[in-house]
């Protein structure tokens, strides 16, 4: 198809997706002639990704760019090409290591692994944005006073795992490893949200049902 054409079955404006090619978001399309390209289905499904990571998942283009680079190098593994994506999406800071809730933050999220028996993930603790989190997150509950230990934290990660199953279930049903690893992160930016709402739907469903509207 033409650039006109990508345009109108994409909705994204033809100056838009110039702007993602110069910008290395979109590979070139095929050269017709000096001043004509052609573009496949392949173009299609990479500016539907490139537009949803940007307008949904609000990422600024230098780590859009960084995230397909890393979707990109098919040197890789998939679980490494999967980790270092979504790695490139925005992380909390470095925790303070000096700080006493951090410390104890950090000592509960490697007991909770432990129970867990979250071998892999324990392996990677030290590069893995996730656990930083888990540790930021644990370390300001107990910092308001708020004992959040790895008993509690059990049950909340067996729910995890069982969604991680359901999340890796639905990328393998896509035909390419290249949109395995692009569906695994569109779901990283576009399925937060939505886990996020189904938690307060929940919540309010279960808050209703115990103590009613008054």
């Amino acid at each position: 198809m033409r650039l006109a054409e990508l345009s109108r079955r994409s909705g994204v404006a033809t100056a838009t997706i110039k702007y993602y090619l110069r910008e290395g978001l979109l590979p070139p399309g095929r050269q017709v002639n000096a001043t004509t390209a052609e573009y496949d289905d392949e173009h299609l499904r990479r500016l539907r990704l490139v537009r949803a990571m940007i307008q949904v998942g609000g990422l600024p283009v230098a780590t859009v760019r960084e995230v397909l680079r890393n979707v990109d190098d098919e040197s890789l593994g998939r679980t490494i090409r999967l980790g270092a994506a979504l790695w490139a999406l925005p992380q909390v800071p470095e925790p303070d290591e000096d700080d006493e809730y951090v410390r104890a933050a950090r000592r509960e999220a490697d007991e909770l692994l432990d129970r867990l028996g979250w071998s892999n993930a324990r392996l990677l603790t030290t590069i893995s944005p996730a656990y930083r989190s888990l540790v930021v997150a644990v370390a300001a509950f107990r910092r308001l006073g708020y004992d959040w230990d790895s008993e509690l934290l059990v049950s909340y990660a067996e729910l995890m795992h069982e969604a991680a199953a359901l999340d890796l279930d639905f990328v393998e049903t896509r035909p390419s490893e290249a949109e395995k690893v692009e569906t695994a992160v569109l779901g990283a930016v576009l399925t937060e949200p939505i886990l996020q709402a189904l938690r307060r739907l929940a919540q309010e469903e279960e808050s209703a049902r115990r103590y009613g509207f008054e």
